[in-house]
């Protein structure tokens, strides 16, 4: 009896023993909200996946050539790996001030990472079971996160922001299907679900770049309020959902038309919009002029995007027009890049209560990416040397994403500080 007491009481302290450290994980700095982890995960990621890619076109590293391809696997990384984690990161955590219901922190947040990191190296084992086991899971971690943010928007009646949960699940499906199609063998289809995902997170840049930049704009810069035309953006949403749709459709449906003019019109629309927005007074301001170099980006990628259909041959070796796959890396690092790393720093200081005054090193976190941009996107045609404007590029894009990790992991990882006012 005495012994059966004993092994009771063992047991009783080893489960209590379990049940406390899960609660002290659960407590960390880290979980508490989406942003915190999904930040640094996903820069760690877009470090990870592009050294690696970097490896691979060097010729010092091989993939397994039985499950997804090279090209399917780094694209997927960059975007979905790295750029729709911050996105869901951000949302999940913006959704708790949009409609003042608590988001998830603590386990669901651990339960959400142990997901993301079995993806990752699913995807990077390569066979065919693993490409199986990754594609189940990221949908899990995608319908996890529709989930959490629909709940937060329909309970608190948040008609506003209702537009995310569309955007979110189209983003998902678009997700699914470029592993599945390069699973079974339809590059040419999986690059074009990859191209269409770049103009799906250039809508949601649109919308949320739209809401966001002109209010940081008059916050940080003390100016006075911002207004623009009340015409302006909704004929830019309609243009943009049409240039989207037509680029999509344009490869099932024989259309009399391309995609390039609504691209071109869209850039133009994003120009004229940001010319209201006074971006020159940000100049001195890096946690504003990366944003605006962000979205002026964004503007002039479409607009590279819609001419790339039409080059117009220049004098001598200047060309008037770039590559579509050229002017597609022109928004992926200049626009979608340099937007998530300037949002990261602004969302990582206030989200913690700090002081929007971010450290110095912050700046060359944001001339980094958009060196690597500029040699992504135009060194292959100006000098007929891609293999060098890659490496170049690839080389800004680490330097900068462990400068970030730098400055923000001790601030990510640490308690927030709770503001104290003086009578």
């Amino acid at each position: 009896m005495l012994q059966i007491q004993d092994s009771e009481t063992a047991q009783l302290t080893y489960d209590q023993q379990g049940t406390s450290s899960v609660s002290f994980i659960a407590q960390h700095p880290a979980l508490d909200l989406p942003f915190r982890s999904y930040f640094l995960l996903a820069v760690v990621c877009s470090l990870f996946s592009l050294g690696i890619w970097a490896a691979y076109f060097n010729g010092y590293f091989t993939f397994s050539e039985n499950g997804i391809s090279p090209l399917a696997w780094h694209i997927h990384e960059m975007i979905f790996g790295f750029a729709a984690t911050v996105a869901v990161g951000f949302v999940l955590t913006a959704a708790q001030t949009w409609t003042g219901q608590p988001s998830i922190k603590g386990l669901p947040v651990l339960a959400f990472i142990a997901l993301w990191l079995m993806v990752r190296v699913a995807l990077l084992i390569n066979l065919p079971s693993t490409i199986v086991i990754a594609i189940i899971l990221q949908s899990f971690w995608w319908l996890g996160a529709i989930a959490v943010f629909t709940r937060l928007v329909l309970k608190s009646n948040n008609r506003r922001n209702y537009l995310f949960i569309p955007l979110l699940s189209v983003l998902m499906l678009l997700n699914i299907a470029l592993l599945l199609l390069d699973f079974n063998g339809h590059y040419e289809l999986t690059r074009h679900i990859a191209r269409t995902s770049v103009l799906m997170f250039c809508l949601l840049m649109g919308i949320l770049g739209g809401r966001v930049i002109p209010f940081f704009t008059v916050s940080g810069a003390k100016l006075s309020p911002i207004t623009s035309p009340s015409w302006l953006t909704p004929l830019l949403t309609i243009t943009s959902v049409s240039g989207v749709a037509v680029f999509f459709s344009s490869t099932f449906i024989d259309l009399p038309f391309s995609p390039a003019g609504l691209m071109i019109t869209a850039g133009l629309l994003h120009l004229v919009r940001q010319s209201y927005w006074r971006s020159f007074a940000t100049r001195n301001i890096a946690l504003l002029w990366s944003l605006h170099l962000s979205y002026f980006s964004l503007g002039m990628g479409l607009i590279l995007l819609g001419m790339s259909y039409h080059p117009l041959h220049g004098i001598g070796f200047i060309q008037l027009a770039i590559p579509f796959g050229d002017a597609l890396h022109l928004i992926t690092i200049a626009a979608m890049g340099l937007m998530i790393f300037s949002m990261m720093s602004r969302v990582s200081l206030g989200h913690t209560g700090r002081a929007l005054t971010p450290s110095k090193l912050v700046s060359w976190v944001f001339i980094l990416i958009t060196l690597s941009a500029l040699t992504r996107a135009f060194m292959p045609t100006l000098i007929s040397q891609p293999l060098l404007s890659w490496n170049i590029s690839a080389f800004a894009w680490l330097i900068a994403g462990a400068l970030f990790l730098k400055i923000y992991y001790p601030i990510l990882t640490a308690k927030k500080i709770e503001k104290s006012f003086s009578r």
